[in-house]
């Protein structure tokens, strides 16, 4: 597939296209590639606005127990192409739609969860006119709670993370900030009167300073496991912070304040922040930020948060199919000597491994953070755009458009750094629009935004852009899952 409606760019006498052999340096300082991105990507929602495909309400909450995975399909109901579900061990627990869940807009964006000290597991589910709440049961079912609307405009890019008991949710709304939510509020709301929160009497703070969100947007926020949290990508470059990283200081939630940026490499588009454990010795307890920075992995150092350019990149890594660095995740939080990066653009312009258009995950050494090395990948074969991925104990959950969510047992990576050993364990296919198609799939941004699999229960929450969310979870394990190797990627 190509982006029949992709803009053209001006640029001094030459023009600019995603689909050009490749782009320099300046086009991706500049923003054209991130914002041809965009234009892609609104491209292809509003011609599914036009078919009414965005139309969240057609689709039907789920009226059954548990719809089992049984001989690769999930069949919701019979005779029906779109209620039937392609999946291998992995069963649907729940479904509700985003107009079940308060949203007026509908469009499904960032999602996370939130396990209470009393151990219930809730959910925050992004969407263009704010962030629904839900609690999963026992069961695995969908309880609407409430939602805390957007801070400005409605807008489909809405990104979210958990720090202790506080929801961080950042938008590309002009105006929107940061909103910091108390979750444990959820805890005592009457499911039969779901609580519609105030953007201003209700929240526990509202960031925006201008300083560092200079028109109040980020492209996305992340928690560290220490007192901070992170927004990157805040418009527009050409800023003191150049959209790069703001560090944003939570040791009073109620008054969260931006202590300095790092701007050296400039646009951030995605981030990982962890206290630094593994075989760098020169690092350990320092704070490290692995960032995907458009056409690099860029490490940092960022211990030292104070002031406009106090941190220090450690190294800038591009690789071979490069297109859009889109984000990355270390393999164990714990011991931090490999990575996986999704390329957002790779099989769109088909590019390196992903030349044939089936996603590719990109492996790294991070042994020598100063000299990290691509040591291998692995290629799907659902054809499709990598989008959002996440580890935890030692499998790889990736939100992979209109794929769906597919689970990677990456815990034999320590051992097989060239990715040969990685195996597809369970998927489920939310996106059975294109399963008649060549290939059983497309090429464009639709489906699965992201995803939620820390649940001890082994519910995993999906978000997606047209349809709603999505209870599902992986039949081979009686709670949460777990690699086939993964005690051996613990370091002795």
């Amino acid at each position: 597939m190509k982006f029949s409606s992709i803009a053209l760019f001006a640029s001094g006498a030459a023009a600019f296209s995603l689909e050009q052999e490749s782009f320099s340096k300046q086009e991706y300082a500049s923003g054209q590639v991130h914002m041809a991105i965009m234009e892609a990507k609104h491209a292809s929602w509003d011609r599914q606005r036009e078919s009414g495909e965005m139309n969240a309400a057609q689709y039907p909450a789920l009226d059954a127990d548990v719809v089992k995975c049984v001989d690769g399909l999930a069949v919701v109901e019979a005779g029906n192409p779109n209620q039937t579900f392609k999946c291998n061990n992995m069963d649907l627990y729940d479904f509700k739609s985003h107009a079940d869940l308060g949203s007026f807009t509908g469009e499904g964006s960032g999602s996370w969860g939130w396990t209470s000290p009393d151990g219930r597991e809730f959910g925050i589910i992004g969407q263009a006119d704010g962030a629904a709440f839900v609690e999963i049961t026992p069961a695995g079912k969908l309880v609407y709670l409430g939602r805390l609307p957007q801070s400005s405009v409605p807008i489909i890019w809405r990104e979210i993370r958990v720090w202790q008991n506080y929801v961080i949710i950042g938008s590309e709304a002009v105006g929107h900030g940061i909103q910091v939510f108390d979750l444990s509020r959820l805890l005592t709301i009457d499911p039969a009167n779901p609580v519609n929160y105030s953007t201003t009497a209700d929240v526990t703070a509202f960031f925006n300073e201008t300083a560092y969100l200079p028109v109040g947007r980020a492209h996305n926020v992340h928690a560290s496991d220490s007192n901070y949290v992170v927004a990157v990508g805040a418009q527009p470059r050409n800023s003191t912070c150049a959209a790069g990283i703001v560090f944003i200081n939570m040791d009073n939630p109620a008054r969260p304040n931006a202590t300095g940026c790092a701007s050296a490499d400039g646009y951030t588009h995605d981030i990982e922040c962890l206290v630094y454990k593994g075989p760098d010795t020169k690092y350990v307890g320092k704070d490290i930020c692995y960032a995907s920075n458009e056409d690099t992995l860029t490490i940092w150092d960022v211990t030292n948060k104070s002031g406009f350019n106090a941190s220090r990149i450690i190294s800038r890594t591009p690789y071979f199919g490069a297109r859009y660095t889109h984000q990355s995740t270390v393999i164990d939080r714990e011991w931090q000597d490999f990575l996986l990066i999704d390329d957002e653009l790779d099989e769109e312009n088909r590019v390196g491994p992903a030349a044939d258009q089936f996603p590719v995950t990109y492996i790294f050494d991070i042994t020598s953070l100063e000299k990290p090395v691509n040591t291998g990948i692995y290629k799907s074969k659902a054809f499709s755009i990598d989008h959002n991925q996440y580890v935890w104990d030692g499998l790889d959950y990736q939100s992979n458009y209109g794929a769906g969510l597919r689970v990677l047992d990456i815990s034999s990576v320590r051992a097989d750094p060239t990715g040969a050993s990685i195996e597809e364990v369970a998927f489920f296919d939310i996106y059975p629009e294109d399963d008649a198609l060549p290939n059983g799939g497309i090429i464009d941004f639709v489906g699965t935004w992201s995803h939620y699999a820390n649940f001890p229960s082994g519910n995993i929450l999906v978000n997606t852009i047209e349809r709603g969310a999505f209870v599902v979870k992986m039949s081979q394990f009686p709670a949460k899952g777990y690699g086939k190797y993964t005690k051996k990627i613990r370091a002795a």
